[in-house]
């Protein structure tokens, strides 16, 4: 079942709850629904997950965190997604969110000479932070919701093959049917 490929590559509840790291999170990680591999609880951890990994801010993974325990979905699914903008693709994931934001709001392109300090970001975010924020909501919006979408058809496809596959099985015979014949 598609619950125990989630599964295997998830962390216990257990594990979870006795990270001491996590201890001032108190009786918060004590709901059960924050650690359930059902369809809905997983459905909307990806949407979580991926609608926070295309939000520009930093420490996604807390966000995530907070916003599975608002929507009491899967925890770890929602914190791990958010990996989906990493140091290798949050520049192009960005830059990509920031041109779609820009087109949204037809606003001209501006020529910035990158430079990764926080002097470039405090002078340049200024003219950049309205398309770069439009931009990654869309996008947030629209792929966590195709990977709500997904979850739920990959989830009904796979317990549908697996009804069929039990269907297909050879059905025992009892003991009473062989002393019938």
């Amino acid at each position: 079942m598609a619950r125990k490929l989630f599964r295997r590559y998830l962390p216990s509840a257990a594990k979870v709850k006795d990270n001491p790291s996590l201890h001032f999170l108190g009786d918060l990680l004590h709901d059960p629904n924050l650690f359930h591999l059902n369809r809905h609880s997983v459905s909307v951890a990806f949407f979580v997950g991926i609608f926070i990994a295309f939000i520009p801010i930093p420490g996604q993974m807390p966000v995530a965190a907070l916003a599975a325990l608002l929507m009491r979905c899967n925890l770890p699914i929602s914190v791990a997604l958010v990996w989906l903008t990493n140091p290798l693709t949050m520049p192009a994931i960005f830059f990509a969110t920031y041109q779609l934001g820009r087109w949204l709001l037809g606003v001209p392109p501006i020529s910035v000479s990158l430079e990764l300090s926080w002097e470039w970001l405090a002078n340049e975010f200024v003219f950049i932070w309205k398309p770069l924020i439009v931009g990654s909501l869309l996008c947030g919006l629209i792929f966590g919701a195709l990977g709500y979408i997904a979850i739920q058809i990959f989830w009904r496809w796979h317990v549908v093959k697996g009804w069929n596959k039990r269907k297909k099985r050879p059905k025992a015979v009892s003991p009473e049917a062989l002393e019938k014949e």
